[in-house]
């Protein structure tokens, strides 16, 4: 397989992961100034267990983070790993919104 590639697809408001030039999932998000909510995040059933959830989610939080951004994570995958990934990405939800989130 070949290295999967994240890009952010604006006009769709997604982020989406491809696969040899195939679109293999997304992660849909919604902007509200500078606040980006994760709202759903969808890998194809071909894919599953390949790891590319956790791929985009990573390559989405950056994305977030180098925008200077923060992050609503609806998303219960999103959710998951930021707090699986604490020490990495917690920082991106407003410290008021995490219990919200269940990220307190």
């Amino acid at each position: 397989m070949a290295d999967p590639i994240v890009t952010d697809n604006a006009e769709q408001s997604r982020y989406e992961i491809t696969v040899e030039g195939k679109v293999a999932g997304f992660i849909d998000y919604h902007d509200h100034g500078e606040r980006r909510a994760l709202n759903h995040t969808e890998i194809d059933t071909s894919y599953e267990g390949q790891g590319l959830g956790s791929i985009i989610v990573r390559a989405a939080l950056d994305d977030i983070r180098e925008r200077g951004k923060v992050v609503l994570p609806y998303c219960p995958f999103v959710r998951s790993y930021i707090d699986r990934h604490r020490e990495d990405y917690l920082d991106l939800v407003p410290a008021a919104e995490r219990s919200t989130f269940d990220l307190d």
